[in-house]
């Protein structure tokens, strides 16, 4: 069993449990992870805490030589941390290299960059205003991206200045300790980074009531959100939370069908549905309905479903058993309320591995729960609009309002409209996604915003001194 990194060394667990990693093509059992306790939550704090005097006291450059070395070997191990991220949570091999681990790594070194060239001070009539990192930072991620959601916490958070206690998701946990490895060659002092693996229950909870912890940052569900700000209340530490999300894709008559559908559909499927801003949803002209309705389903069933590591493999499995019970129920539900199954559906085209086929309903009204809820499988629902009022409506009508897209005649008219939506992001005529742009949600996608200077602005406190 692997143990947990804490002041710079590799300990056991004291709880002496563990939590099993399996790969959700095979089912095999892969690798086993501390469960880890209270207990090493509290070291892990103390740890980061010692830390932080001097780590934000290092000068900015020094913090950026750093993270720029952790970033050239994060991509000198591209290959081998994506091979990783295949078996641990099925994404094919190819997105796992180019987007869980590549992407990443150029993040990382963004961060190094804005630790040194993001201004900490400014004059603001007789007062000097001054930004000073947070402190002790719980950070909480995520398995569906599970390289690069903790990227998007640790690396403005160590710019920054702030020390770090990372909880990595138990489902798909092995990138994190990859990432671990990194920070102890490139010499990272003790204390500065720390990681607990195990559940969240137990170690996430811990960190997010933990008094010595300043802020917490989460990605996850919006229920499992709404529990760690709870705890985090207690004790008035900032709170960054990146949750759910039922991002739709509105496409105006006069939009390129031809383009609208097929990205819409890929950002449908991505990484088999199983990404907070996935659009899934298609918010369609009714004139157009139909014949929409065929493409996107053309398009679906273009869709192979295998193993991660075959090359004609387009999605992979879904990262565990319950998560594919939870989309075969959702598909189910659908069916019940009247939606019409397009194509794919609850059967498994594998005999092994928890594998979802890519899957579109069309007849799908408003308020329906397969267009309300958040599925995160790779199901696609097309909803008929008759003005474009409606369908501003139709795509602001859930709790969520993370991402989305608009596609029209002329960028000009695509941004009219898009410029009316609640939501964080918004893709005009498939413009693509920018990691140095501001990412984050409106509603109960979240609160605060992670990538680019926004995302580092997170980390830091704002004192003014009167002169």
């Amino acid at each position: 069993m692997r143990q947990l990194y804490i002041d710079g060394a590799w300990v056991a667990s004291v709880s002496g449990e563990g939590v099993d990693v399996v790969n959700p093509a095979s089912e095999d059992l892969i690798d086993r992870v501390p469960a880890g306790a209270p207990d090493d939550v509290e070291a892990a704090v103390s740890a980061a805490r010692a830390a932080f005097p001097h780590w934000s006291g290092t000068a900015p450059a020094e913090r950026a030589k750093l993270l720029d070395a952790a970033a050239d070997l994060l991509k000198e191990r591209a290959e081998e941390i994506a091979r990783l991220i295949a078996t641990d949570m099925g994404a094919p091999y190819t997105f796992a290299l180019r987007t869980q681990t590549l992407m990443p790594a150029g993040v990382l070194a963004s961060y190094a960059e804005l630790a040194v060239s993001h201004p900490r001070e400014r004059t603001v009539g007789n007062s000097l205003v001054v930004k000073e990192p947070v402190g002790v930072v719980g950070a909480i991620s995520p398995w569906n991206y599970p390289l690069h959601q903790i990227i998007c916490k640790v690396a403005p958070a160590l710019a920054a200045g702030c020390t770090v206690v990372l909880k990595p998701s138990e489902v798909a946990p092995l990138a994190a300790y990859a990432l671990a490895e990194i920070f102890h060659e490139v010499g990272l002092p003790p204390g500065v980074f720390n990681l607990i693996s195990g559940y969240g229950p137990v170690v996430g909870e811990a960190l997010a009531s933990h008094p010595e912890v300043d802020m917490i940052s989460f990605t996850g569900s919006t229920r499992a959100g709404r529990r760690v700000s709870a705890l985090a209340s207690e004790t008035v530490k900032r709170v960054a939370l990146e949750l759910g999300g039922k991002s739709a894709s509105i496409v105006l008559p006069d939009a390129d069908l031809e383009a609208a559908v097929k990205v819409s559909v890929a950002h449908a499927f991505i990484n088999s549905g199983q990404t907070c801003s996935a659009w899934s949803r298609m918010i369609v002209h009714r004139d157009q309905y139909d014949t929409v309705v065929g493409m996107a389903a053309e398009a679906a069933r273009g869709y192979t479903v295998g193993d991660p590591f075959d090359e004609g493999s387009r999605l992979g499995p879904l990262v565990s058993a319950a998560q594919r019970d939870r989309v075969v129920r959702y598909i189910n539900r659908g069916q019940e309320e009247g939606a019409r199954l397009i194509t794919g559906g609850t059967d498994n085209p594998h005999e092994h591995g928890f594998y979802v086929e890519p899957t579109v309903f069309a007849g799908v009204e408003p308020g329906m729960t397969i267009e309300q809820e958040e599925i995160f499988g790779p199901v696609l629902s097309i909803i008929p609009y008759v003005n474009e009022e409606q369908a501003v409506r139709i795509a602001d009508g859930t709790r969520y309002g993370l991402a989305g897209a608009v596609w029209a005649g002329t960028e000009e008219h695509a941004v009219a409209v898009a410029r009316r939506l609640r939501t964080g992001q918004v893709s005009i005529n498939g413009g693509r996604f920018n990691p140095n742009a501001p990412f984050g949600g409106y509603k109960q996608s979240g609160v605060g915003r992670e990538l680019g200077e926004a995302g580092l602005e997170e980390y830091l406190e704002v004192k003014s001194l009167q002169m």
